[in-house]
């Protein structure tokens, strides 16, 4: 029988970690946007701490692992030793990374650090997880852009841990660029109808494609660049199973851009999936209920889907 996945989330405050973690959340990804890319909220060294006395509390411990996978310029570079070693004395649990220099931190200021390998839309082959293990890596989070065939694959050809995201949107575009300071510039200069902006002033910036008008891609700039998201949302609640059944060792839960109420509600339905499954695998059944509780918080706006997950050709 496999072993219980966890299940994994982003938070963006203390606040939010601990609602959660009683909601049913294993453990979280949470940093600093300087080092770790499209996080919800700022962890800085002192906040990483308190977060992982609040996530070891209780009868439930939660495991804390820092995001470091940002795109890592020379100054970011030259500050990573010291950086890390504020990691490992904060007692975080991992490192997630896709820069080989950060690996090469955490050989040197915190060589007992597990380092979970994330490269985003290029982690696609056991081939490439299996170098990142030979090299320290315990656990490869894997692209977005792979089938249900794909990832079966990738688990049954490597020891590492694997991780696959099961619901919330993904990221489709960054760039190191201040693209929206730039277009909201335009606008202030008069070059841009302010009608362009008008329909998303609610719910935030987003960009559509002619050819799709009723899609929007969310787009959102912090001091490291810019982000475009996707215009649907994973969901893979309704066949959860088959990725248990594969073994997957974690899945993770997206909560950027989405109120702390439905990250909540979405968490808890997950967790009820995953614990019905191991109570009784052979019986396991879907509840409805489950998706249910999920559509009657999902933004009108926002589809569910299943993502990749069972397309020809994903990349």
């Amino acid at each position: 029988m496999a072993v219980k996945p966890e299940l994994l989330t982003t938070a963006g405050s203390l606040q939010e970690l601990i609602r959660y973690k009683e909601a049913g959340a294993d453990a979280f990804v949470i940093g600093e946007s300087r080092y770790g890319s499209r996080l919800p909220g700022e962890f800085k060294l002192a906040d990483m701490a308190e977060a992982v006395r609040a996530a070891k509390q209780g009868e439930r411990p939660a495991r804390i692992y820092a995001a470091v996978n940002n795109l890592i310029d020379n100054e970011t570079a030259d500050s990573l030793d010291h950086y890390v070693s504020g990691l490992a004395d904060c007692g975080v649990d991992a490192v997630v990374f896709g820069d080989p220099s950060v690996l090469m931190a955490v050989r040197a200021a915190a060589p007992g650090m597990k380092l979970h390998w994330n490269a985003e839309m290029t982690s696609t082959s056991y081939a490439a997880a299996n170098y990142w293990g030979r090299r320290g890596a315990s656990r490869v989070v894997l692209a977005r852009e792979l089938n249900m065939e794909q990832v079966h694959e990738v688990k049954a050809n490597t020891e590492l841990e694997v991780q696959v995201q099961v619901h919330g949107m993904t990221t489709i575009y960054h760039s190191k660029r201040s693209l929206v300071d730039s277009y909201l510039g335009q606008l202030r200069a008069g070059e841009v109808s302010p009608a362009a902006l008008d329909a998303g002033k609610e719910r935030g910036l987003y960009v559509t494609e002619a050819e799709r008008p009723g899609e929007r891609y969310p787009i959102y700039q912090d001091q490291f660049g810019t982000y475009m998201m996707s215009s649907d949302d994973i969901c893979m609640l309704e066949n959860l199973h088959e990725l248990m059944e594969a073994g997957i060792d974690s899945l993770r839960i997206e909560t950027l851009l989405k109120p702390a109420h439905y990250n909540e509600t979405v968490i808890r339905s997950y967790r009820k999936a995953i614990d019905a499954y191991f109570a009784d695998p052979e019986g396991y059944e879907f509840r409805e209920e489950w998706l249910d509780a999920i559509r009657s918080v999902q933004d009108k706006d926002r589809e569910l889907s299943f993502g990749f997950f069972y397309k020809e050709q994903v990349y």
